[in-house]
């Protein structure tokens, strides 16, 4: 019975210890060992079962995989001393874990010190730059009165400038780190500096209209100018064409009264005479004329 009991520690001792001498590292993981607080050989990076001394040497665990870090919104000034919040957000990876244990520990003292570094370098270079700069991302053509202006966005310069100088930063630090990117996630603006930037939007929005308005009545000036234009060259042709009808007219006329007059000359006097009567005697009208006049040759000889 005793012999059983101690078999059966000495397999579990033995059990114990070949559990102790194995750890596994997976495919997203990579591996330090450490004895009596010095790490022992090269980090291991191969997946698979690997072997250490139980008892005195211990294996730390990092992740090979992209990592997040994600920052608080800080209030920053700008290069013209307008106030905003920046939001921003960044990714890195562990590139040599045997320099990351040593001056980082594990991923919450890399967290720590990328605080430090990203939000430093994001102030430093969110305050050499205007607020217009700053929150507008693409180019716009601003218009003012008569001139038109063209200003380009900065986000891009800007981000670009931030992951360069932070890569720099970490590299020189040496703390087995590598930064993958980093991008401004949000940009608002304080209560004092909002005010302001509608005001500005609305300014630009109402010179943008005043533009198009000028536009618009400029060519109306032009279309009714156009339109006076061609009615007086249509009422001058047709001027042209009733004065050209008129003279044909009379002409015509002209040409039927001397045909009447040169068959009967003494008819045609008498029917003038007539037309003459009708058109000067209205009503009781009263006419004087001399014994002499021709109207009165023909009334004399009425009687």
């Amino acid at each position: 019975m005793r012999t059983s009991i101690v078999a059966g520690v000495v397999v579990l001792v033995l059990l114990i210890a070949c559990s102790s001498c194995v750890y596994i590292v997976n495919e997203w993981q990579q591996a330090i060992v450490v004895m009596l607080g010095k790490p022992v050989g090269d980090p291991v990076t191969k997946a698979g079962i690997h072997f250490r001394i139980p008892f005195f040497q211990t294996v730390h665990i990092f992740d090979k995989r992209i990592l997040a870090w994600d920052g608080d919104p800080e209030r920053i000034p700008t290069l013209d001393n307008k106030f905003i919040f920046v939001d921003a957000y960044a990714r890195w990876q562990i590139s040599d874990a045997l320099r990351f244990y040593q001056t980082v520990v594990d991923e919450r003292g890399a967290q720590t010190r990328l605080d430090d570094i990203l939000d430093g370098t994001v102030r430093d270079v969110i305050s050499s730059y205007p607020l217009a700069e700053i929150v507008r991302s693409t180019g716009q053509t601003i218009v003012t009165g008569e001139e038109t202006r063209n200003e380009e966005g900065q986000r891009k310069e800007i981000t670009s400038h931030i992951f360069e100088r932070t890569s720099a930063k970490i590299k020189e630090l040496e703390l087995g780190i590598k930064l993958i990117d980093f991008q401004v996630k949000r940009i608002d603006y304080t209560s004092q500096v909002q005010g302001k930037v509608y005001e500005r939007m609305i300014s630009e929005q109402q010179q943008i209209a005043e533009k198009y308005r000028a536009q618009g009545t400029g060519g109306k000036a032009e279309i009714e100018g156009q339109v006076e234009k061609r009615k007086n060259e249509i009422e001058s042709d047709a001027y042209r064409q009733t004065e050209e009808i008129r003279g044909k007219a009379d002409a015509t006329a002209t040409r039927i009264y001397a045909r009447a007059y040169n068959q009967d000359p003494e008819f045609y006097q008498f029917v003038k005479s007539l037309e003459t009567y009708r058109q000067t005697l209205k009503g009781n009208d009263t006419l004087i004329l001399t014994t002499k006049s021709d109207l009165y040759r023909y009334l004399k000889s009425l009687r």
